[in-house]
């Protein structure tokens, strides 16, 4: 059986979401536009899982806009606020270690006039808040930093940074896709204005997300048509996904402690099996300011997608970083702006923890991976010296 450590990437349906979804394919299957018993009965559904959803996140049902993704949110949030406060000013203040679906987003929006600041990060891959501050100008009007990093792991101070762009009067919208099952969710602690989360990343169905939209701000749709979502988001609702959604995000908040702490174990007994086992690698991400289930490491005079194919020989499921960008061979851009160099970069792999993660598989990686790293060190033309590249 396959050793599964590719969860930040995506997860499983686990079997309480899916007997929750599975009456509303073919039973319950109405339109919630519908005023019609089948479709009255789809419209509670939905009423019913926003409801769930809100509650989880100390927030008010109508604050909560189904999509079809965490891209999708992402990209409703960002192009939704900037549509909607042009007139007020045209700047953006990010990172350089966001997700694409944020990078993508405003390297679009700088074509269409826009003005970007990309914040630099420490070697921890930690937003610096002063220069934060520092950057927010008069025609600021949006701050979009993820709350958890998908490649490195690395938690942001979200609620402080929170705090800043409230004073300066500037909305603050924040990835929370990988943060879900592992860090507070409530939208009042963190002081966020939006929030973007998805399913898949928490043992729920594939394609719905949705975006967190505190009452009062002024956000304009991306997609036209019946108006459904409080008219920001057309489109008949999944209700299937949106009910999967609701049960998937109660069990993962339900058992994040517990589960955080099981995991926080096992990714620690696996960075240290690596790091004692294989010279010249090391950790990226913050040492312990990090998802519970993440382990970034790079690991130097190989290539990250030759590790990867020699673990699958093993059964064993890695990844170079983000899943989103798994097609392209360039290097990870949150390795990049961290500090380390372009062997550093192609030479990580992220190993993501999840519920049937074991120890068993923790020791099956330590005991295959030094001699994989060694097989390819004979055969690379690079021999770097650990110096030459960590600080």
């Amino acid at each position: 059986m396959d050793i599964y450590l590719d969860h930040a990437a995506t997860t499983y349906v686990i079997p309480e979401v899916k007997k929750e979804m599975e009456r509303y394919f073919s039973e319950e299957f109405g339109n919630p536009g519908s005023f019609n018993t089948i479709g009255l009965k789809a419209k509670k559904a939905v009423d019913d899982a926003r409801t769930r959803i809100a509650s989880i996140l100390n927030a008010d049902p109508r604050e909560i806009i189904f999509t079809g993704s965490g891209t999708e949110s992402i990209n409703l949030a960002i192009k939704g606020v900037i549509s909607a406060l042009k007139k007020k000013g045209n700047h953006i203040i990010t990172t350089k270690i966001e997700h694409h679906a944020v990078l993508d987003t405003c390297e679009y929006l700088e074509k269409e006039g826009f003005k970007v600041t990309y914040l630099d990060i420490d070697k921890h891959g930690l937003v610096n808040l002063e220069q934060l501050e520092k950057s927010i100008t008069k025609d600021t009007v949006l701050i979009t930093i993820i709350y958890a990093n998908n490649e490195i792991g690395t938690i942001q101070p979200v609620a402080e940074i929170g705090r800043i762009a409230r004073d300066k009067g500037v909305l603050f919208h924040t990835d929370a896709c990988q943060a879900a099952g592992f860090l507070d969710m409530d939208v009042k602690n963190l002081n966020v204005d939006l929030m973007s989360l998805n399913a898949s990343k928490i043992y729920g169905p594939k394609g719905i997300g949705m975006l967190y939209v505190k009452r009062g701000v002024d956000i304009r749709p991306i997609i036209h048509g019946g108006g459904q979502e409080f008219g920001l988001r057309s489109g008949t609702e999944n209700v299937p996904y949106i009910v999967g959604f609701a049960k998937a995000l109660e069990l993962a908040q339900k058992s994040r402690e517990g589960e955080s702490k099981r995991l926080a174990k096992l990714r620690d007994k696996l960075i240290k099996g690596i790091l004692d086992n294989i010279p010249k690698s090391f950790l990226n991400g913050h040492p312990t300011k990090r998802l519970p289930n993440n382990v970034n490491i790079s690991i130097l005079d190989v290539e990250g997608e030759a590790v990867l194919l020699h673990l699958n020989k093993h059964d064993i499921c890695a990844s170079t970083g983000s899943a989103c960008t798994s097609k392209t061979l360039d290097p990870s851009h949150v390795i990049l702006a961290i500090g380390l160099p372009y062997e550093a970069a192609h030479g990580s792999i992220r190993f993501s923890l999840g519920k049937r993660t074991t120890d068993k598989d923790i020791d099956a990686v330590i005991r295959v991976l030094p001699g994989i790293v060694e097989t390819l060190r004979k055969i690379s033309p690079v021999n770097l010296k650990l110096s030459e590249v960590k600080t």
